[in-house]
């Protein structure tokens, strides 16, 4: 009788632990709440993050350390306050234990001040890439193991002025990611001497891009493009349609698998635009093409996937990799609010198909950034070639903490 009361006093001790914890013990399952943006001008986008994220769990046979891992999807639309109540209803509703995403910059600050309300949990990035995220008032239990959109555009200016564009218009979306796009790269273009004597911000989901496109100053040698998904597209046809014949500087979303695999004319006028970001269609490392092989094995293009992942694809495959080595190495252990877990992440160096990825104070990504060109392989699909990559950037830029400012609307300007 003893003996029988001492078990079900052990059972209900590890289930109350279990219940204040989180998933740790043998065997339970641990449910990742899965968060991207499969409504809006990201659709496209974030449907092939999806396809990232559950790659990086097949790899490991859907289990991590002997558990069972259950993904929990949700969906945004690009804006915050739908991505608030998405991971609300994950956390809350569904009580998953950690949480992967958000797809769009404003919805990452969103969704790490609510973060800040749930201490017990953990948040890992999906592919949100605004620098307030991490860089302003971070929370301690989210991280981010993508570089964001500064980042991604670093030596993007310098390879500008090499092309001859000294004078460049931006034509960018209102919001917190293209604000950070626009940074990285005017922050080295303006100190090469580059000029960018006028800024369209336009609205994130626009159909009518004409008075934008009207703006356009003859003068200016390039337009630095930072539209997503079906702005992009819509932009790019508006712009044929009108006679314009600038040259394009793509952001790193603009020149995405799910923008160059859209079919128009404008599309083939892509090839030779310059762009940046964290990975290259055509990078020759081995692990990288291993990834894009186990990539278009389980997503064909005859099942909707693209001939090669989306940048999308990628940084969500990344963070979800970065959730489940943390998890692998407690061993499931989500006990003790988690604090042994995200411990584990803030000292892990990630290893990535495109290289080591490691955390800074504020548990932000440390990593490269590759310079690309788009073209056209034989079939007629368009990739981006690499021409140069950058490692260790970080998120700063290399300015001084003290001197660094957050991209905004007027941040940085050289008119």
């Amino acid at each position: 009788m003893v003996h029988k009361r001492f078990l079900l006093s052990a059972v209900a001790g590890a289930a109350f632990a279990a219940t204040l914890g989180g998933a740790w013990a043998q065997g339970q399952t641990i449910k990742i709440g899965l968060l991207a943006t499969l409504e809006g001008p990201f659709a496209a986008g974030g449907a092939d993050g999806m396809r990232g994220a559950e790659l990086a769990l097949k790899e490991r046979g859907g289990t991590v350390a002997g558990h069972k891992v259950e993904i929990v999807k949700a969906s945004s639309d690009a804006k915050p306050e739908v991505a608030v109540n998405a991971v609300r209803k994950l956390v809350e509703q569904d009580k998953v234990d950690v949480v992967v995403g958000p797809l769009s910059g404003s919805e990452g600050i969103a969704v790490k001040d609510y973060a800040k309300t749930q201490p017990g949990k953990t948040f890992i990035n999906g592919a949100s890439g605004a620098q307030a995220t991490t860089l302003d008032n971070p929370a301690p239990n989210f991280f981010r193991f993508n570089t964001e959109g500064a980042q991604w555009m670093v030596g993007l200016g310098n390879a500008a002025l090499k092309k001859g564009y000294k004078k460049v218009m931006v034509v960018a979306e209102d919001y917190s990611f293209p604000y950070s796009q626009v940074q990285g790269f005017m922050t080295e273009f303006c100190k090469g001497g580059g000029k960018v004597p006028v800024k369209a911000w336009v609205p994130l989901g626009g159909k009518d891009y004409a008075s934008t496109i009207a703006r356009i100053p003859k003068d200016v040698d390039a337009i630095l493009l930072v539209l997503g998904g079906a702005d992009a597209v819509n932009f790019l046809n508006q712009y044929e349609a009108a006679g314009g014949d600038k040259p394009i500087l793509g952001g790193s979303i603009t020149v995405s698998q799910d923008v160059l695999n859209y079919r128009g004319k404008r599309r083939d006028s892509l090839v030779g635009t310059l762009s940046a970001g964290p990975l290259a269609d055509a990078y020759d490392g081995a692990e990288w093409r291993k990834f894009v092989a186990d990539y278009q094995k389980a997503y064909p293009v005859a099942q909707g996937g693209f001939p090669s992942p989306s940048l999308f694809a990628y940084v969500y495959y990344m963070n979800m990799k970065a959730a489940l080595d943390g998890l692998e190495q407690v061993k499931g252990d989500l006990s003790g609010n988690q604090a042994k877990y995200r411990d584990t992440l803030t000292k892990m160096v990630l290893k990535t198909p495109t290289g080591d990825v490691k955390l800074d104070a504020n548990r932000q990504a440390i990593g490269s950034t590759f310079i690309t060109e788009v073209v056209k392989d034989a079939q007629g699909n368009l990739y981006n070639k690499v021409v140069a990559k950058v490692d260790n950037v970080d998120q700063t830029l290399g300015v001084p903490k003290a001197q660094f400012k957050i991209g905004s609307r007027d941040e940085p300007n050289c008119p």
